[in-house]
């Protein structure tokens, strides 16, 4: 049986109420590499140019709508690896609780992220600060109640953590016991992570990756490069890792097991932004 790949283009932004996410995303899916194989499928899955909210997460009703519509793809196309290319960082959600229904014993997560991602509604209103925490049932009630396979802590890697910065949105990492690697530990031992999926017996891994798990001097698409600001002023971690550091873990990760998700979230092209909108305002393009 032919085992098929899918790309999801998200453009989901109400996860952390930006909506150049949006922009991003499909920016994205034109930088990645193309696929011409007949088993690969792209689907671009409906973004709500609105953000309506019941409960305390911000657009807590129209993100739910937008999960459900990511799951009636993924149940239908049933693939058997997915990627993701973001919009905000709740996009690996939905694909990664499929993946763990569908390899429930052997699947290890890989989050690779400045932040941990293990947020509360009684501490943060955006989900793109909780998506982790829902993974783990242990995020906002509304989103936990949707997750069908949820994760152990002991089946997470926090990969790139700025443990050095954590917030007291983030006492979720030492509440569960997650275990992490810090940029410096990844850059001192390339195979750290390679040891993770060892010990923990992983034939499957699926990577999150957030772009600003990245150094903003060194790749400059992410939220924190943007162009005239003061990064003392940023309010959240930063990240440390180099473009080449963060390609050759993927790599690693790819020869030493099953690679079946991949999440690229929260791309942020700020010259492209900045010259789009720029260009909206010619009546020639009106």
């Amino acid at each position: 049986m032919t085992e098929k790949t899918i790309r999801i283009v998200n453009q989901q932004w109400q996860g952390g109420m930006n909506k150049d996410y949006s922009f991003g995303a499909r920016l994205l899916s034109h930088i990645v590499p193309p696929s011409y194989s007949a088993d690969t499928e792209t689907i671009f899955v409906p973004i709500s140019e609105e953000a309506h909210s019941n409960g305390q997460v911000d657009a807590q009703e129209t993100l739910l709508e937008q999960f459900a519509a990511t799951k009636a793809v993924l149940t239908a196309k049933d693939p058997a690896r997915i990627i993701t290319l973001g919009g905000d960082c709740s996009v690996s959600e939905v694909p990664f609780d499929y993946l763990h229904g569908k390899y429930p014993k052997d699947l290890g997560l890989i989050w690779l992220d400045a932040h941990p991602d293990v947020s509360a509604p009684a501490n943060s209103h955006h989900v793109h600060e909780m998506v982790l925490a829902n993974l783990l049932q242990h995020g906002a009630p509304e989103f936990n109640q949707t997750i069908e396979n949820p994760f152990k802590p002991s089946e997470v890697l926090l990969a790139g953590l700025r443990a050095d910065q954590l917030r007291p949105m983030d006492a979720a990492v030492g509440e569960l016991d997650l275990k992490y690697l810090t940029p410096k530990q990844l850059q001192e031992d390339r195979n750290a992570v390679k040891e993770w999926i060892r010990q923990s017996g992983f034939k499957h891994i699926a990577v999150h990756f957030d772009l600003d798990v990245l150094d903003p001097a060194d790749f400059r698409a992410i939220l924190p490069a943007e162009p005239g600001l003061n990064i003392a002023k940023f309010g959240a971690a930063i990240g440390s890792l180099k473009l080449s550091q963060v390609l050759a873990l993927l790599e690693d990760v790819s020869r030493f097991s099953d690679l079946v998700g991949l999440t690229i979230a929260e791309h942020m092209p700020w010259d492209a932004l900045r010259l789009r909108k720029g260009l909206s305002t010619l009546p020639i393009f009106q």
